[in-house]
């Protein structure tokens, strides 16, 4: 199991760190872009099966996500370009965000460091008050979405 390399997920209730990522259209995307929302920080490793699974996932519940004031950004280290090239296969109807840099995937625990190839396939909840809501540092792709959307139930 290679997450014995891997820092410690932040911790629930910990401030979220900020972050600026760019988007599949170039655009910069930061956590005070959404002050106020739910922000669903959700890593991939690279763009596979397994990741189409999870996000489809994410895809098909948009509006239950949306109904409870959150935000869904896929994070991974593949260029805005792949990313947007994802997105429109599939139709997610969310930004995927490039971590060029690997600061943020490094300060929330899905990286160990700047050197890391991929990140690893974790999430991380914010809450509207910019304090880590659930980190999920075991994902399950098929079961992910409605983990995190009972999840928004009970902090609701």
């Amino acid at each position: 199991n290679r997450r014995g390399s891997i820092v410690a997920l932040i911790e629930v209730g910990q401030q979220a760190p900020g972050f600026s990522f760019t988007n599949q259209d170039g655009a910069t995307v930061s956590l005070d872009d959404h002050a106020g929302k739910y922000v669903l920080l959700w890593w991939y490793p690279k763009q596979n099966p397994r990741v189409k699974i999870e996000g489809n996932g994410f895809r098909d519940r948009i509006q239950a996500f949306n109904d409870k004031n959150a935000v869904i950004l896929g994070v991974s280290f593949d260029s805005p370009g792949d990313n947007k090239a994802f997105k429109d296969k599939f139709s997610f109807p969310y930004d995927l965000c490039s971590d060029a840099d690997k600061a943020a995937s490094v300060a929330y625990g899905a990286a160990a460091d700047a050197s890391a190839a991929k990140a690893t396939r974790v999430s991380v909840l914010i809450g509207p008050d910019g304090k880590v809501a659930a980190a999920y540092a075991t994902v399950k792709p098929a079961d992910h979405p409605d983990q995190v959307l009972a999840d928004l139930d009970r902090l609701g």
